[in-house]
């Protein structure tokens, strides 16, 4: 198949591109090249997708079968890609978010929960939730019973720019005694970006269409099996402290981004590794073990002097600090 992916030097597109590659297809990818170049042997077309001459003349008259969009930014920047390409492209895979559904998401929430209200040709980007929703509604209007809209989870893995996975691997490789959110057996969801990748070109290629929320089953792996997983992976001696949501929230921090990935198992963040994945894995998604996100995303972090640095400073905003770690270990 021809593939055109939007955004492919940086961590999912990044790994949309690789994994097309990987199963023999033709790939054109479009960036603004100011990150890099796109992995692989592909086409490399280059435009600012917010100008819409840019974009024009950079695409031309080519056709694919599939597009692949990873934007996180205005809806109005998805619809007018989608628009562009509404004529020539077979389907139109968008990488949207479970940030979609109204706060707080429900327990055991399907993709019929109720969403946030939207614009497609919305300008604003600071709201997440609306931005991603907005972007959905540019697709499945441009594209109607052509779409896929993959409502991803947490996002771990290789080239994570977040930075949640790689602040507990840097933490945990320093050694000492570490804060470790409890329950130990708190269960997660999280989808490893090429597993989300993997789903999102098979979706492609199967002609499957719809809203999937993409991530693993509640369950398929802890907090406890993750974060001795780093501990072992990185060699580290750190020695893990389980403390108590009432401890945690007592101390006036929450689960996410003071202490990354984890979330209290009650409270309005508990729908966040709750989420009804079942037509997902019916359509053929498959996670990977926990232990080869975490070794893959170590070995990325100990090989790249850039890894793990969000662009905008946004990975030296998580996690707690070394005074607050002090004070909670200490009762």
């Amino acid at each position: 198949m021809r593939f055109l992916v939007l955004g492919g030097t940086r961590f999912v597109g990044r790994h949309l591109v690789e994994a097309a590659l990987q199963r023999g297809h033709d790939v054109t990818a479009l960036t603004r090249g100011v990150s890099g170049s796109p992995p692989g042997d592909v086409t490399a077309l280059s435009a600012d997708r917010r100008d819409r001459a840019q974009m024009t003349a950079a695409l031309g008259e080519r056709e694919w079968d599939a597009v692949l969009d990873t934007w996180s930014g205005e809806p109005r920047t998805v619809a007018e890609s989608a628009r562009l390409l509404a004529g020539r492209v077979g389907h139109y895979g968008y990488v949207s978010s479970r940030s979609v559904y109204r706060w707080p998401i429900p327990i055991g929430a399907d993709e019929s929960a109720p969403v946030v209200d939207a614009d497609p040709g919305s300008e604003d980007a600071d709201d997440y939730a609306a931005a991603k929703r907005g972007a959905e509604l540019a697709v499945t209007d441009a594209f109607p019973a052509r779409f896929l809209l993959a409502r991803a989870g947490l996002i771990l893995g290789p080239h994570e720019d977040v930075g949640r996975l790689p602040w507990w691997l840097g933490r945990i490789s320093r050694g000492g005694r570490i804060v470790a959110p409890g329950p130990r057996d708190r269960a997660l969801q999280y989808v490893d970006t090429r597993d989300l990748a993997a789903f999102m070109l098979h979706a492609a290629e199967q002609q499957i269409a719809g809203a999937f929320n993409v991530v693993s089953e509640t369950g398929h792996t802890t907090i406890g099996e993750l974060l001795e997983c780093c501990v072992r992976l990185t060699g580290s001696d750190a020695e893990l402290v389980w403390v108590s949501p009432e401890r945690i929230r007592s101390a006036g921090l929450s689960g996410w981004t003071d202490l990354p990935i984890w979330v209290p198992p009650d409270g309005e963040l508990a729908g966040l590794h709750a989420a009804d994945v079942s037509a997902a894995l019916a359509a053929g998604l498959t996670c990977r073990p926990v232990e080869e996100t975490v070794a893959d995303t170590w070995a990325w972090l100990r090989t790249d002097p850039a890894a793990g640095t969000a662009p905008g400073g946004r990975a030296g905003a998580l996690g707690i600090d070394e005074k607050t770690e002090r004070r909670l270990l200490a009762g």
